[in-house]
């Protein structure tokens, strides 16, 4: 292998969960990766030389935030390349995948990350390659120029597509049989393409809302968005339940009635509730213990503080009332998620 970091060591299990691993951890991860067998989607990575290392992950770690927020691990992920050997990013950083893409068996989704070199990387070897991977999995995505690999391979003919910004106009030249438009991601049945790097990241947010729910979504949000106004948040396009959520997460150790919230807020109790339903699929009040136990759950894996003194700092009157709503909600008391045993997924 020429000179240069290796960023991911082979990973002898097919896939990895991430299920409650600290985001600090990607590579101590990478070398013992969780159980799988109860992630209900199987997403495949299949890197081309030169891909952006920002799509990459702003693809795949939401989605192991995600499986850290779920009831049960819900993504698991492995990784490949065109041959199998190690695989360089744009800025020269190396991968050394799971395997070459020949190997790959039936999975949920097919990301096709690629970037610098997508000329280079577009070949008839390549084409065949994505054609085969094309019957092994349920839906394809490609990212950056993920797209005009794609369409080479007559992936995306009579397709509506997109491709990173930069290649939009080349694309649309060269491929004229693709129905090529300016979006941030377009969805045309069983593939989707996505234009760039940041809008993989609104990408991730919008499959996890769709996959695991609303409020998964909320708490992914809420960890790799800075504690600014969360009017900035994506997350809800309802202003005046972003403005509900803001004052939900301000209000943890001592949570206030719905009523007072809906004062705040220039509202009334039914119309939050009615909008908060038809948003977000639940009531404000179970929105908020959502808020709360996410918050201590981040605080028992990421905290040395103590199981009473967490339930004080998010709104319990005592430890039994927490690990009681704990366990409802992640299917084991809170001490069952502190040290070693944070990284196993619960049964």
């Amino acid at each position: 292998m020429a000179s240069g970091m290796v960023i991911l060591p082979r990973v002898w299990l097919e896939f990895g969960t991430g299920f409650s691993i600290n985001h600090a951890d990607t590579v101590s991860f990478m070398q013992n990766p969780p159980d799988s067998s109860a992630a209900r989607l199987k997403i495949g990575f299949l890197l081309i030389d030169r891909f952006s290392n920002l799509c990459l992950s702003n693809a795949l770690e939401p989605l192991r935030a995600a499986n850290s927020f779920a009831d049960a691990p819900v993504y698991s992920w492995a990784f490949y390349s065109l041959d199998g050997d190690a695989v360089r990013s744009s800025s020269g950083m190396a991968v050394l995948p799971n395997g070459k893409i020949s190997d790959l068996t039936r999975v949920d989704r097919l990301y096709v990350i690629a970037s610098y070199g997508h000329l280079t990387n577009d070949t008839p070897a390549t084409r065949r390659a994505l054609q085969q991977a094309d019957r092994r999995c349920g839906a394809m995505f490609g990212l950056d120029a993920g797209a005009w690999l794609m369409a080479s391979a007559g992936l995306l003919a009579g397709r509506r597509a997109t491709v990173h910004w930069d290649l939009l106009d080349a694309f649309s030249e060269r491929f004229l049989d693709v129905d090529v438009e300016q979006a941030l991601w377009v969805e045309d049945g069983d593939v989707l393409t996505c234009a760039g790097a940041s809008a993989t990241l609104g990408l991730s947010r919008h499959l996890i809302a769709r996959d695991v729910g609303a409020a998964v979504a909320l708490d992914v949000d809420a960890l790799f968005t800075p504690p600014v106004r969360s009017d900035a948040l994506p997350s809800i396009r309802d202003p005046l339940l972003t403005r509900a959520t803001r004052i939900m997460r301000e209000n943890i150790e001592q949570p206030i009635d719905i009523h007072d919230l809906s004062t705040r807020l220039n509202t009334s109790p039914r119309t939050l509730t009615r909008r908060c339903q038809a948003v977000l699929g639940m009531t404000p009040g179970r929105l908020y213990r959502h808020i709360r136990l996410s918050v201590a759950k981040a605080l028992v894996e990421g905290s040395t503080a103590s199981i009473a003194e967490i339930a004080v700092r998010c709104g319990y009157e005592d430890p039994t009332a927490l690990t009681r709503a704990f366990r409802q909600r992640f299917g084991a008391a809170p001490r069952a998620f502190r040290g070693e045993t944070a990284n196993k997924p619960s049964q």
